[in-house]
């Protein structure tokens, strides 16, 4: 059975990460990281969130979650836990999506829009991956190319 960790650094828009939360719910994802200032379904005081709730249709109560300040800390601990690391991001060093060998223990890092997986989580990764895009645009929205990534690596060819 795969083992799936993904790891959300500095998603800024709660909807993104509601989304995030549902398309990794639905493909078995193990659990999920929050880091910096991406949104968690529970507000600072322990309160649930509604627009959180919204959009993720109950799925944080479904999928393990935590909230950690040091991208690079955890990257470190699930390496040492065995997990093979890969960055979703358009980089020099990427490759396909496509190119990935398939793993039954990996974690997958996805960054904000603006700014993308951070340098410190890019030098920490074993691949990078790149979803190829064919149109005008030059990327996918965070929570459509999570899905396109998950799809590849847990279901796709397995």
């Amino acid at each position: 059975m795969k083992e799936c960790v993904l790891v959300l650094e500095n998603i800024r828009s709660v909807e993104n990460v509601g989304s995030i939360f549902r398309t990794a719910e639905g493909f078995g994802v193990s659990k999920i990281v929050l880091v910096g200032i991406t949104p968690a379904p529970l507000d600072r005081f322990g309160r649930k969130r509604s627009d959180f709730a919204k959009v993720s249709l109950g799925t944080e109560e479904l999928v393990s979650y935590e909230v950690c300040k040091s991208i690079s800390s955890k990257l470190e601990e699930l390496k040492k836990e065995g997990f093979k690391i890969i960055a979703l991001e358009q980089h020099p060093n990427s490759v396909e999506l496509n190119k990935i060998d398939k793993l039954n223990k990996f974690a997958l890092i996805v960054g904000s829009e603006v700014d993308g997986v951070s340098k410190e989580a890019l030098e920490l990764a074993d691949d990078i991956a790149e979803i190829p895009i064919m149109g005008e645009k030059e990327s996918l929205n965070v929570s459509v190319a999570t899905g396109v990534a998950l799809y590849h690596l847990l279901n796709h060819n397995t």
